[in-house]
């Protein structure tokens, strides 16, 4: 089934379909994140030889392994861990993500907590040349919630927004 429409506009159903498994408050959640990620990502925050893109969006851990966790009664949870590649190693600059940290922190507050790391393509490279099974198993495990080759683009009020 198709959710992207001939708009070329980002659907959110398409996220929250990657991430089926599980309750839909939490596909929510990922969604939400997912897209304050991709449209609050501020390259411009960097001086860097090409612009900045995001390649792909990849949850890992628990929610994406589906061994998550949460017990209401002593409030422990799993974490959501994001891991966002980008096209130059200049991207990966804490200044790039820093307003997309806060809307993430801000929005989820106490509700869950948020890990991003944030590689580049040439670690990627460099991964799969060393045979470096902590970050090549990772992405292998995970949950690709966006891929710049095949996902619709955020509409232009969504970007810079995170809306």
């Amino acid at each position: 089934m198709a959710f992207e429409t001939s708009n070329d506009i980002y659907a959110r159903e398409v996220v929250m379909a990657r991430v089926g498994h599980l309750i839909r408050r939490k596909q929510k959640e990922i969604e939400r994140i997912t897209r304050v990620l991709r449209g609050c990502f501020d390259p411009e925050q960097v001086l860097a030889p090409e612009p900045g893109r995001i390649g792909r969006i990849i949850l890992i851990g628990p929610y994406a392994r589906r061994s998550w966790y949460e017990d209401r009664h002593t409030l422990e949870f799993s974490d959501y861990e994001f891991w966002a590649i980008v096209d130059h190693p200049l991207h990966t600059d804490e200044r790039c993500w820093q307003r997309a940290r806060n809307i993430v922190q801000r929005e989820m507050g106490n509700r869950c907590a948020v890990d991003l790391n944030v590689l580049c393509t040439a670690d990627i490279r460099a991964a799969r040349a060393e045979r470096d099974c902590f970050i090549l198993d990772r992405i292998e495990a995970g949950i690709t919630l966006y891929r710049a080759s095949r996902d619709a683009p955020l509409h232009a009020r969504e970007r810079r927004c995170g809306r």
